[in-house]
Formats: C-alpha cells, structure tokens, sequence
C-alpha cells in the first residue's frame, strides 16, 4: 500500500472521529440547554393573583424550564395592589418586595392590576422605578383578574352600560388596563418590555360554558374547590378555573404551545384549548 493512500486513509479516519465528537457535543448540550431555562420572578398580588403564581411553578417545571423560579407576596384585597404595597412601607411585605428586587437577578416582576382609579399607575410606576435600579432587563407584566361576585355580575355590567359581564371585562382590559395603564407606563419606560395577562377570562369562559351546559366535568356553581368554580359569594376561584388562568400565565410567560401542552389539569374539560383561546384572542400588542 502507497504512502499516500495511507496519508488519505488517515485523513478520512481523523475527519471522521472529528465529526463523532461534534456530533455527541451537540446531542449532549442541546437538551440540558432546554432543561435549564426558565424565569426568576417576583410575584405580588392577592387571593385574584396568588392562586396562579402558585400553579405556575409546577406547570412551568413540568415543561421543561426547571430552573423556574419565584418570589411569592401577597396580601389580600386592596393591600395586595401594587400601591397599597408601596404605600405601606414601613410593612414586612413591603420590606421583602425590595429585598427581592435589590438582589438584582429578577427577570420578570408581575402584578395585579388592582389600582386607585383616581391614579391608576402610581403604584405600578413607583415599583417599576425601584425595580430599574438594580434590574434593568427586568419585564414587567400585569395580571388582569376577574370582577369580583360573580351572582352580581349581570347588574354589575348593565349598571355600567354593557349587555353582558363579557363585554364589560373586555372594556376593562382594553379601555381601563391597556390604554390607561400600560400605555402610559411604557411612554415612561420606552425601554422596558410591559405586557398583560388576560387571567379574568378564565373566570368568565367557564362560567359560560356551565350555563351552556358544555363542561365535561361535574361542576357545581359554589362549594369545595375541587368541583366548583367558586368557592365563595366573593367569587374565589375554584380548581377549574385556577388551572385554566394558570394555562393563561404559562404561554402568556413562556409562550409554550398550549394544545401540544401535556400538563395534567385533573379535568376531563379541555382547559388547554380554552387557555389558548384566551391567549389567541389577546391583543397581540400587549403580549411578551
């Protein structure tokens, strides 16, 4: 055998064991990548809030984004606006919200959008602003929740000129959320990314699908939150519709495709499918 068949032979040999380890490289990396994305976060609400902060952990580690992570504060009713936990500064809470954001490695910072109509921002803007210090990548989102008491809801939105309480929580989110709220707030922080979660809607699609009679489930109207939509007059959120709006939360944060989604929801109800409607019907300008 020539030399410089040898020489050729050894070329192909060497060539071919390069690629083998790029190849194995490649398939090593690529799925730990994927395993190990996730958010820190900083959550602050009340009972309309916490509920979903709380699913999202489990939903968000069950597909794949394990170093999830978040900070959890709530207070409930009006103390869990974003104003009422600024204002109260010299609270435990409000200490624990700025140590938080002082460690300066929080990714997304999210809120109700309860707010003091006569100012609807000034909470929001000032943990914003405090946020920024130490977190300047930090995004910013707001949690749209459900109008409280629901047995009232049908007078609640005929009171204030709608036909159904439908059309009302869409004013709510369009009129009220989007053009007073955040629109303003990205006029102050051009370069900060704000968007919203639709979560009420959850609420309002369920309840529409009992009085439709198209729920797979046995669901009663008040009780235990394991077959109820509410567990109380207040209009607290029962199993059903907590998994939903956390649906909501998890594509509304992670844009994870909903209908491939294989999270167990415990309902035979197609909550994926009415969770990526919501999402779908959002307005595209106020998504991540």
């Amino acid at each position: 055998m020539g030399s410089k068949y040898k020489i050729t032979i050894m070329k192909f040999i060497l060539n071919f064991c390069t690629l083998i380890l790029i190849l194995s490289c490649t398939k090593d990396e690529n799925p730990q990548q994927i395993q190990t994305q996730g958010y820190n976060m900083l959550l602050i609400g009340n009972s309309f809030f916490l509920p979903y902060a709380q699913k999202l952990d489990e939903m968000a580690i069950n597909a794949g984004f394990v170093s999830h992570t978040s900070i959890r504060i709530a207070r409930g009713g009006e103390n869990g606006w974003a104003i009422n936990f600024w204002n109260d500064s010299s609270s435990q809470e409000h200490l624990n919200i700025k140590a938080a954001l002082d460690q300066g490695n929080i990714d997304i910072f999210g809120m109700t959008a309860g707010s003091d109509p006569d100012d609807r921002i000034a909470g929001h803007r000032a943990w914003i602003q405090y946020a920024l210090q130490s977190n300047p990548d930090i995004n910013i989102f707001i949690s749209i929740p459900q109008i409280d008491f629901p047995e009232t809801w049908a007078s609640h939105a005929q009171s204030n000129g709608f036909n159904t309480i439908q059309e009302y929580y869409d004013y709510a989110v369009n009129n009220i959320v989007h053009d007073s709220m955040v629109d303003p707030l990205r006029a102050e922080f051009p370069n900060t990314k704000i968007f919203t979660v639709p979560t009420g809607w959850a609420s309002f699609e369920l309840t529409q699908m009992k009085l439709d009679n198209e729920l797979l489930d046995n669901i009663d109207w008040f009780g235990p939150e394991a077959t109820s939509l509410f567990t109380d007059q207040m209009g607290h959120q029962g199993n059903i519709i907590v998994e939903t709006g956390s649906l909501v939360w998890l594509n509304s944060i992670y844009n994870v495709d909903l209908i491939t989604n294989d999270y167990e929801t415990g309902f035979n109800t197609d909550l994926h499918a009415i969770a990526q409607e919501i999402i779908d019907n959002h307005d595209s300008n106020y998504k991540q």
